[in-house]
């Protein structure tokens, strides 16, 4: 999930980005990445730990500071049959803890498609099937599921599994990526039917053809987004680190007569945690997108390239380890 800032970029740190996003997934650069020894205390800033029970625990942390969760078990572009099974497991196991623990109900799970097979053989099929599972298993403890959004060649894919999951649960959500030229349609259409819809930047280096190609473009896209949101029928999620997008969001539900309760904003776990707690102390809805597992790398080069001081943090930790 993309939540950048709202601030224009430099030439140098858009290169920066660009580096980052293609590092995200080079094998080489992986390895590179794993092996330094001060990595993984870097990376618990961003990841909540490793372990179901790092999970559950972070949640009460989170749930006890008045926000809400969405959990992410980590991983993606699942390439075998196994993997996926591991990951729907993943899911399941997450989500039966959460109900012994007592903090299932209003709960969210993230799930992103290519980790529970989309991109195999017959991957739209696995994908539905054990994304159908997790749904299950959710709509058993009073938590929903809302389908992370990828790089554009899975949006399709994406957007027809999640209609097909909503004729037995109607809670699932979809996201949407301001960044892509085709999203104020998908907004039309997603919108106009009522679905939970969690709005972001978007994180996925992307070809001009489909994307808009300058950071203001896909800013002013976003802002435009959140307009068309608050004035449909749907339930508006507006991930944002951006303080003047998220007045913005504020502003438009007031007008709109939206109470408290018919949106929400959410946030990145350890980021901008000061104006998580300013939202939450406004009366509004926050919550935390709260990803854990042992397949962090991903997550983490994309936080690196979103947000420069992400980048400045990591090199600050390198050189004082």
């Amino acid at each position: 999930m993309s939540m950048g800032p709202g601030v224009a970029r430099s030439y140098g740190e858009d290169m920066l980005s660009q580096t980052l996003n293609r590092a995200s997934r080079s094998v080489r650069a992986r390895r590179a990445v794993e092996s330094l020894p001060i990595t993984r205390n870097v990376v618990n800033r961003f990841v909540a730990g490793e372990t179901t029970s790092d999970a559950v625990d972070a949640s009460v942390g989170l749930l006890a500071r008045g926000r809400s969760i969405t959990i992410d078990v980590l991983g993606e572009d699942v390439t075998d049959l196994a993997g996926a099974r591991a990951t729907r497991d993943g899911y399941l196991a997450l989500l039966a803890a959460l109900g012994e623990a007592g903090c299932a109900a209003g709960a969210d799970v993230s799930v992103k498609l290519s980790a529970v097979g989309q991109a195999l053989a017959s991957g739209e099929e696995v994908a539905t099937a054990h994304a159908r599972e997790i749904c299950a298993a959710a709509g058993a403890v009073g938590a929903t599921v809302t389908l992370d959004m990828e790089d554009h060649t899975t949006t399709d894919s994406t957007l027809a599994i999640g209609t097909l999951l909503r004729a037995e649960h109607p809670w699932v959500g979809n996201v949407l990526q301001s960044n892509l030229l085709r999203t104020p349609g998908d907004i039309t259409d997603l919108a106009g039917a009522g679905v939970r819809i969690r709005l972001v930047k978007g994180a996925y280096r992307e070809p001009s053809g489909v994307a808009l190609p300058r950071k203001a473009d896909v800013d002013h896209a976003y802002g435009r987004a959140i307009d068309a949101l608050m004035t449909s029928p749907c339930y508006p999620m507006i991930a944002t680190h951006d303080q003047e997008m998220l007045a913005r969001a504020v502003a438009r539900a007031a007008e709109a007569g939206r109470e408290a309760g018919d949106w929400e904003t959410q946030m990145l776990y350890g980021v901008r945690t000061d104006l998580q707690q300013q939202t939450v102390d406004a009366g509004l809805q926050m919550r935390v997108y709260l990803p854990f597992g042992t397949d962090w790398y991903g997550y983490f080069m994309r936080r690196l390239a979103e947000r420069p001081a992400n980048v400045a943090f990591f090199v600050r930790a390198l050189a004082h380890r």
